[in-house]
Formats: C-alpha cells, structure tokens, sequence
C-alpha cells in the first residue's frame, strides 16, 4: 500500500500499531477454469493465527471453456507436483489459498483454503478500478483526466488516498458488489462503510476478475483491459514481488495487498496478476491471512504460487 520497502514498512507499522488502530490506517476510508482441477476444501472457521490444517487434494477433469488448437492437458496434475504444492501451502501459520489457470493449454488448479473468507488489503484496487472502467462504459463515456491519474496513483503506487477518492467514485461497496456480480465473482463483498481494503474475498473468485482484465471473455472492453494491464506491469519496483515469482521472464503483471491486522498483530498478504512461464500464459491470485511478519507472507505466497504454476506444467 504505501510506496516504501518492505522492511522499511515493517518498521513504520510497528510503531503504528502501539498507538492506533492499523486496521483503520489502511482501510479506512477504503484504506478462471478447465482440463486440470485440483481441489482442497479447508475449515472457514479456523481462527488466523492457527495452523493451517493439512488439506487433502483431489484431481478431476474438466473441458477448457471454448476449443482452441492447444495441446490437451493431462487428466491429472502429477502427484510429484501436487505434493510440492501441498508442501508449500502446509508451510502457512495462518490460512492460504490459490487458484491459478494456463491460458494456453486450460489447464487450472483451485487448491488450499477455499471457503475461508480472505481480507482483500491493497488487491481491491484492481476490482475497484475494473468497476469503474466498467460504469464509465455502460455511460458511453470514459475515466476523466483525474480519474486517470488517480488510478495510475491507485495501482503503480498502491496510493490509499487516491482509492478513497474512486472507491467513493464508484458507489462504495454496493457499486462493487454490483459490477463484481455482473463479472461473475460470487464469494466477494465490498467493505462496508468505505473500509475497502476489508473488502472480503476468496482466491477463486480473484481469479475470475483476471479473467475480465486478461482475457476477451470480459465484459471490459479492449481498450479497458489494455489500459487496466498498462498500470499493472508498471507497479513500482519495491511492490514488484508476489505472483510474478511463478514467472520465468521479467514481463507480468500484478497487484499485491498487504495489511498487518490491529487485533492479533498478524499480516494479511496477497497478490493477484499474470505471468509468463515457459511461454505459457498464467493467471495466478494467492491471498492468506494469519502470516507473523509480511515477509514470512511474501515468502508463503510466491512459494505457493510457484508451486501451483509447476503443477500446471505438469505432465500426467
């Protein structure tokens, strides 16, 4: 959220948090599927800063939405890969889930804390700003010149302020949870009483909001989805780390959430985008909750996601 380094945040917050409530720092005011399936449901009720339980996996096929030329995936993600992925994800102190799709072949996997309901920190910006283009649309109009700077401020800078002003913009929580329906998200509610960052939401449902910014399956336009990936691939260089760990060249596109929560001193860390890997086009969201510092989450979260990218490629 605030455009400083990792440790350099963790420092700031601790002082934060001695004397105030960091919750409402950074949230107040507003502070994917086919051929390979890989299931794992886990508890929504167990507490954050418990240990994850260890999620048994269970593999099914499925048809990529529309034929397409590419190679048919494997039925199954292969066990060796699975049992990395298991691995990473038994590694979260809190709860952690992944949903992440091959464009390429269709393949996707849906793995981890599945009906736990995550905080969404500094990753609803992408859903924020995905509502407004939206809106902006449906009027026959476009974002004006200071909504295109403060979306740039939103996502490149991860700016708290310039989210107030569009989340504000867009009709709070009720104009997000009207345009995420319409977008097919059915696990996601905005935050209540301008509090978007406690905007709550699940890794599968992630995923299908960057199916509308990545894919033309999308109720964005071209123009929108160009523009939305443009801010995306330009976040500034100490918020470059998440997701695109799963990658095997330097061009993706991301955001990433963070948030320490100010009633278990715990950190939320998520991180939603696409990736190249081998050629191959990923969409990968990873969100968890419960994680000791923010860099044991960022740790979590690109291990799982790197995990889940290899069962993708996966031979059966």
């Amino acid at each position: 959220m605030w455009s400083r380094s990792r440790t350099a945040i963790v420092c700031v917050v601790a002082g934060v948090l001695a004397v105030s409530d960091t919750t409402a720092l950074l949230a107040h005011r507003g502070s994917a599927h086919a051929a390979i399936s890989a299931s794992a449901p886990a508890s929504a009720s167990a507490p954050a800063s418990a240990p994850a339980a260890s999620p048994s996996a269970t593999a099914t096929p499925s048809r990529p939405a529309a034929a397409s030329a590419a190679p048919t995936p494997s039925d199954t993600p292969s066990e060796a890969g699975m049992d990395a992925l298991k691995a990473a994800v038994a590694q979260a102190h809190g709860q952690v889930s992944v949903a992440a799709v091959d464009l390429t072949t269709g393949a996707s996997v849906d793995y981890g804390a599945q009906g736990h309901a995550f905080v969404t920190a500094s990753i609803a910006k992408l859903d924020i700003l995905a509502t407004l283009l939206l809106q902006a649309q449906e009027r026959g109009g476009s974002l004006t010149s200071s909504q295109r700077t403060l979306a740039t401020s939103m996502i490149e800078h991860s700016d708290n302020d310039a989210a107030n002003s569009l989340y504000t913009a867009i009709g709070a929580h009720t104009g997000l949870d009207a345009a995420n329906k319409r977008f097919g998200l059915t696990a996601t509610h905005g935050g209540s009483d301008d509090y978007w960052g406690l905007t709550t939401t699940t890794a599968a449902d992630q995923l299908t909001l960057l199916r509308q910014v990545f894919t033309d399956s999308s109720l964005l336009s071209a123009a929108s989805r160009t523009y939305i990936q443009g801010l995306l691939s330009q976040v500034e260089s100490d918020q470059r780390w998440g997701v695109g760990a799963a990658g095997t060249s330097d061009s993706f596109e991301l955001k990433n959430g963070w948030l320490p929560r100010s009633t278990t001193g715990l950190w939320v860390i998520n991180s939603t985008g696409r990736v190249d890997r081998d050629g191959h086009q990923l969409l990968i969201s990873v969100v968890s909750d419960g994680n000791p510092t923010m860099d044991q989450g960022v740790d979590l979260i690109e291990s799982v996601a790197k995990a889940a990218a290899a069962v993708l490629g996966q031979p059966s």
